[in-house]
């Protein structure tokens, strides 16, 4: 079955840096299915980076400039670099993988989650 393995949150100052990881298991892996959402308490969960149909990477205006994700196709892995943290920053991370198929005919987009890993970011 598909797996994904979020890790690399933790504490961190404003104004430092984290690097979080998302290992995938279960099919074959294609960076360019994948995503990074957070979810703060009491909030919706939200984009916060991905690549496009266009192979262009998306990024939430909330983090353009300080957050950058990447893939490791070799490690089955997705990155998410974090720089310049802010307080407003902190959240549950969550990978995502949207894994299209087709059957009978028809496509279909199964949507995976991780579960989460917390970066909690201090003034």
């Amino acid at each position: 079955q598909v797996q994904l393995v979020e890790s690399g949150g933790g504490l961190v100052q404003a104004g430092g840096s984290l690097r979080l990881s998302c290992v995938v298991s279960g099919t074959i892996f294609n960076s360019n299915f994948m995503a990074w959402y957070r979810q703060a308490p009491g909030k919706q969960r939200d984009l916060v980076a991905k690549f496009t149909s266009d192979l262009q990477i998306n990024y939430s205006d909330s983090v353009k400039g300080r957050f950058t994700i990447s893939g490791d196709n070799a490690k089955n892995t997705v990155y998410l670099q974090m720089n310049s943290l802010k307080p407003e920053d902190t959240a549950v991370y969550y990978c995502n993988l949207r894994q299209p198929y087709s059957r009978s005919g028809r496509m279909y987009v199964s949507v995976y989650w991780g579960q989460g890993t917390q970066v909690t970011v201090s003034s």
